[in-house]
Order: C-alpha cells, then structure tokens, then sequence
C-alpha cells in the first residue's frame, strides 16, 4: 500500500478529525500510487494515522476512511458503515423512513449521499474512491434497506473536480419519478428525477418544526376578541371584530404569514398545520410554485395559501413601498455564496433581503431567516443580519438558533459540514 507523508509543520486538521487531506499538507508520496486506491497516510516521523482512498486529480488528495491500521476496506466494512449509520437514524429522526440516511463524510463515508423516500433511495456519489467501490455501495444498501429501487443523482458539477461525469438513472429496481414521503406529520410530493439536489431538502426538518410557537396568538393584535354574543347565548365566548360582527373562520388568532422561496411549500404547510390564517407562498420559479401547491393541496391547506410567482429581492422592496405587513416572515434561500469569492455579494444579498423583510414584520412579529452558505459563517451571518436591522431601525431579539436536523450530524473539527444556519428572531421598532 502507499503512503502519503505530511508535512512536519502542518496544520493538525487530521488528529482534530478533518477526513480531507489537501496537496498542500502532502511532503512526499512513497510508492506506486494509484487513482481512487486505498493509502495509508502518516506523519514526518513516519507513525500511522489514518487510511484513505487517492485521488491526483482533485485538490482534495486523500479522503479518509479508516483511523485503524488493521481494518480491510470491503463489502463488509461498507455494510457495517451503512448499518451503523441506519441505526443512528432510528435513535434520533422521527421518520427513518424519510431522512437522509448516509451523510458523507459525517457517517465516515465521505463522497457518498444517500437520502431515503419510503421505499426509494436516492444517491450522489461525489468522489472517485465512492465510484470505485459502487457495487459494494448498493449491494450494502439492498442488504440494510430492502429497497424497491436505488436512483443516481450524480448530475452535480462537483463530480468533475474528481475527474467524473455527470449523469442520472436507475442503480437498482424499479424507481417511479414521483414518491409521496412524510414529514412532521405532512405529506409532500418528491420528484426523485427531476426535483433539486436529490428531490428534497430534509436539512430543515426540525426547523421547520420550530416555527410553531409563531402561529397562534394572534387575533388580539388583529383587532379580534372573545366575547359574549346575546345571538348566540349557547356559546360562551366567541371571536369578534372591533365591528362587532362575529368570526366565523377557525383560524382566527392564527399568524399571516409571508415565505419568500417556497420552493415546495414545506415552510408554508408547517405554518398551515400549527394554525396560521393565511400564508403567501413565494418563489421565483413558476415549477416550484406548482409543487408547492400540489403539496398544500395534497395536505388539505389551498385555501389559505396565496401563491406568487416573483423575485424575492423585488417583491420584498415594493410590498416595504407599497406599506405591506405580515406577523411572521420566513426566509429561506438557496446558497447566494458557492466560494469564497462571492462572499462579498452573499452579504449584500443576505443583507437586502433581511433588511426589508424584518420591515414588512408587524411590531413583536417574526423574522424567521435561513443560510445555507458555507462560506458565509454563523458569526458573518448574524452581523450582517444586525446590520440590517440597524439600517431598517428595528431591535431583534434571538429566539432561536440552529444548524441541520439529526439526519445531518456535524463532525467535530470539521467545519464544512456546519453550512446551515437558523434563526427565529422577535423584531420590534427602535423608534
């Protein structure tokens, strides 16, 4: 087996439990090296640490699989990585049935995604080491899953900085386009095929969750009150407006709400199913609001859902111009920085949209706003976020705080899997 030697004065990301070697750490290569074979890699003096598969053609030189010097890289050490990383679903996701159920690196299987639709599984394989090893990936997949079919999403750009193509298509069984999923208690349509990523984002589950607390308690603030009507003396206390007339819709202290880049709706019928009044549904993408209301639909909720077709950024500045509010606006956009260089414009874009969409949150509303950009860390995320409040006179106050759901745990001393951030604030005027 070869051996990769590290530089004597690296950095110690690998003994912190970062799974990548860089070229940059490597000082010498010993022996005949071949691309996406397993190497052992050691320090100056020569001492062990880990064990990995080889890839020249990638920045990322190494990626590491084993710390044990005597564990043989098989079908049995793929089955046994892909059993633990079920059973660890079983403890802690609600439905193991519809979560990500192996997450790269994180599962120490880096290269490899695997998200589970009922009896559908979906897969990325991301490195070159992972496409080697394929047929022992699903055979291992079969065994612990029994699936009805295992669907290849490798239409991702990142497999070309491995040297790989793209592509999609059957790995296993029988795959339908369509598999209808459950989560917190909703049902959604994913489209396996053609849907983003693998069909779905299971990363925000339990945040999604989290905006319950948002949804009622808001009939007072709305002008609306209990109270006792000589017409209907068989009731105690029924809902009325400053009109006196009587409300006859069961959703009357719930929220109105506004989610910008709904994509499929799943913000909006979390909102729905804890008692919001009405939500408006926003997405840029004519397919994605087409999805989201099959989704609300399918969970009996079309009646209180408004759907537009729009830029978030400019929706956003003319409902500020046009004097618009809402008690609870939720955003949640697609990553605005892929590197480190657009950086720069992520925070304009996080600051813009934050910006005017804690001014269209009515007084002690919420903002409840979302990155899911690596490069734009929690600390440069909150400070942006601060800084827009400054600008639009608002004071916030943290409600809550959060990354990716269990199905996405973070692997200590490694900082690329912690992309996601969560956040509810209370937003009140600083006038």
């Amino acid at each position: 087996m070869a051996r990769i030697h590290l530089h004597q004065h690296r950095k110690k990301r690998l003994e912190a439990g970062h799974p990548w070697i860089y070229q940059s750490e490597v000082a010498q290569i010993e022996g005949e090296v071949i691309p996406g074979e397993i190497v052992e890699v050691v320090n100056h003096k020569g001492h062990f640490l880990a064990k990995g598969y080889f890839n020249p053609a990638s920045q990322i030189l190494v990626r590491i699989l084993s710390y044990d010097p005597e564990e043989k890289i098989d079908y049995t050490f793929f089955l046994r990585k892909i059993r633990e990383a079920s059973e660890f679903r079983t403890r802690f996701v609600d439905n193991p049935r519809a979560c990500r159920v192996l997450y790269g690196e994180a599962d120490f299987l880096p290269g490899l995604i695997v998200d589970r639709y009922e009896d559908v599984l979906v897969a990325q394989v991301l490195s070159l080491g992972m496409e080697m090893r394929l047929d022992w990936i699903r055979d291992a997949l079969v065994e612990v899953y029994q699936p009805q079919g295992i669907y290849l999403r490798n239409d991702v750009p990142v497999r070309e900085r491995e040297g790989l193509e793209q592509g999609k298509g059957v790995l296993y069984g029988e795959c339908p386009r369509e598999v209808t999923i459950e989560e917190n208690g909703l049902k959604y349509i994913v489209d396996i095929m053609e849907g983003q990523k693998t069909g779905f984002f299971y990363d925000q589950r339990e945040n999604r969750a989290a905006i319950q607390p948002l949804m009622k308690g808001w009939g007072e603030k709305h002008g609306i009150t209990l109270q006792q009507v000589e017409s209907m003396p068989e009731q105690k206390l029924v809902p009325v407006d400053k009109r006196g007339k009587v409300i006859k819709n069961p959703f009357w202290d719930g929220a109105e709400v506004l989610e910008c880049f709904t994509h499929t709706g799943s913000f909006t019928l979390n909102a729905c199913k804890h008692g919001a009044k009405k939500v408006t549904a926003l997405d840029i993408s004519e397919h994605a609001i087409e999805t989201a209301k099959r989704n609300i639909t399918l969970n009996g909720y079309l009646h209180r859902v408004d759907f537009v077709v729009a830029n978030a950024f400019d929706y956003l500045r003319q409902q500020v111009e046009a004097e618009s509010s809402w008690d609870v606006v939720i955003l949640d956009p697609p990553a605005f920085a892929k590197s480190r260089s657009a950086v720069k414009g992520a925070i304009r874009g996080y600051k813009d949209i934050n910006l005017n969409g804690m001014k269209l949150v009515r007084p002690g509303g919420y903002l409840v706003t979302a990155s899911c950009s690596y490069h734009m860390s929690p600390e440069l995320f909150l400070e942006t976020i601060q800084e827009a409040a400054m600008d639009a006179k608002k004071i916030l106050r943290l409600i809550e705080w959060r990354g990716a759901g269990k199905d996405h745990p973070q692997i200590s001393g490694a900082d690329e899997g912690h992309y996601l951030k969560f956040a509810i604030f209370e937003v009140r005027n600083r006038r």
